[in-house]
């Protein structure tokens, strides 16, 4: 008589994938009068990953509630902080393009006046100026100024109404900024108090830089191609241009407005053999429109003039010989 194991067999070894099934196991207690055991709870881990999640989610939520309400309070309080901008005019509606405008043709009356016609500046003041304002809105009728290159510098947009528009001028050897108040109401604008002249910024300070490294040999060998390419390029000719120009290139020239009076220098810095970017220092004479007198040299504004440029070359060696592939303003550090 075989003799019975005391060990017991967990029925999940043996590969039963339902070892507790509870059908039968309800039945099976029911018939002994015991109550149904319940399995234990396999997907406790899965629970806690959702609820988890849950938790995770409903504070976004809370967060993005948060921040939605706190965000136009703090638009508000950030306007109220920050200095008006150009870009103002988008939620102001101030056309500030408009008012630029105006004040710029303002400028150019206000800036220029001369005692010997003090009626004409304040007839050509009216359009821009209040009801009941003095006539020349400040100037007292004595000496002369001419003031030119008038462009709008900045505006600094207060209200949908108000604006202050600076303008930047010239008046002989200075530079000038000139602050101008003004009105706008239903498509119209008007100066609103006294402009205020302020001064303009000086030049930068422009730092030295050293002198570049030369190639004298390519600097010799490019002049008279060069010279021969200005030449050309101010009078404009097709034909005589495509001699100097790399293959495959147009470059357009100034139909005869200039003439090359001097092709002052050429650097040229050390480089690639077959391909360079060089400067070139030209002096353009310009023709005047006055017409010529017996003795010219007496008549310093009958002689061409000179202006001196910079120009920076894209230069290539093709079949041996320098051609010009691009031409644009001279570069600072090329020179």
């Amino acid at each position: 008589m075989a003799r019975r194991s005391d060990v017991q067999q967990d029925p999940r070894i043996a590969g039963d994938p339902d070892p507790y099934p509870l059908e039968g196991f309800e039945h099976a207690s029911a018939a002994h009068g015991t109550a149904p055991r319940r399995r234990g709870w396999s997907g406790g881990g899965g629970r806690w990953l959702v609820w988890t999640g849950r938790v995770i989610l409903w504070a976004l939520i809370i967060v993005i509630v948060v921040n939605g309400v706190r965000a136009p309070f703090d638009r508000l309080t950030q306007d109220e902080r920050a200095p008006a901008t150009p870009t103002d005019s988008a939620t102001s509606g101030f056309p500030t393009t408009k008012a630029a405008a105006f004040a710029n043709q303002f400028a150019a009356v206000y800036l220029n006046y001369d005692a010997n016609n003090p009626q004409q500046r304040a007839e050509r003041l009216k359009p821009f100026l209040p009801e009941g304002a003095d006539e020349q809105f400040g100037w007292n009728g004595y000496g002369r100024m001419q003031a030119g290159a008038i462009q709008f510098a900045g505006i600094d947009v207060i209200d949908e109404h108000n604006a202050r528009v600076t303008v930047s001028y010239q008046s002989e050897g200075t530079r000038g900024l000139l602050s101008v108040p003004v009105y706008y109401d239903n498509g119209k604008f008007v100066v609103s108090a006294q402009p205020a002249l302020l001064p303009a910024p000086g030049p930068a300070g422009l730092p030295q830089l050293p002198d570049p490294d030369r190639d004298s040999a390519t600097e010799a060998e490019l002049r008279p191609q060069l010279e021969g390419f200005f030449k050309a390029y101010a009078a404009g000719n097709q034909v005589d241009l495509q001699r100097y120009v790399a293959s495959g290139v147009t470059i357009n020239g100034f139909n005869g407005e200039f003439s090359l009076a001097e092709l002052k220098d050429v650097v040229v810095p050390p480089g690639a053999a077959d391909s360079r970017k060089v400067m070139a220092v030209v002096v353009w004479a310009v023709s005047s429109d006055r017409p010529a007198v017996a003795s010219p040299s007496q008549d310093p504004a009958a002689q061409p003039a000179g202006l001196e440029q910079a120009y920076e070359l894209t230069v290539e060696k093709q079949g041996g010989k320098w051609f010009v592939r691009d031409i644009q303003g001279a570069n600072r550090s090329v020179g």
